[in-house]
């Protein structure tokens, strides 16, 4: 049976990161751009709690609590602006987040 590692968390991070990072370079619709988003975030937290598990120390996953915290409370804003978009131009897409301004 094959151990797993923090190398096998700190791949499956990188992975997470790359997927979100992407996504946010790719994707058009502000839904899945705070999606994108969450991921990167989520990749940060596994890499943290990956290495203060092989320091043994629980600071990383003590960060990792205010990370979450912090990225509740960016997704409540997010989703505040994607309805508001939405009413306004009844699009979800990122292009038309400018013309909020009118």
């Amino acid at each position: 049976m094959e151990v797993i590692t923090p190398q096998h968390f700190l791949i499956l991070a990188t992975l997470l990161f790359a997927v979100g990072f992407f996504g946010v370079l790719i994707r058009r619709n502000v839904l899945l751009l705070l999606m994108s988003l969450e991921l990167m975030l989520n990749g940060v937290n596994i890499a943290l709690v990956s290495f203060s598990r092989s320091s043994l120390n629980m600071d990383g996953s003590i960060f990792v609590f205010f990370i979450m915290t912090v990225a509740a409370a960016e997704v409540a804003v997010g989703l505040a602006l994607l309805v508001a978009l939405f009413k306004k131009r009844d699009s979800v897409f990122s292009d038309d987040m400018r013309l909020l301004e009118n």
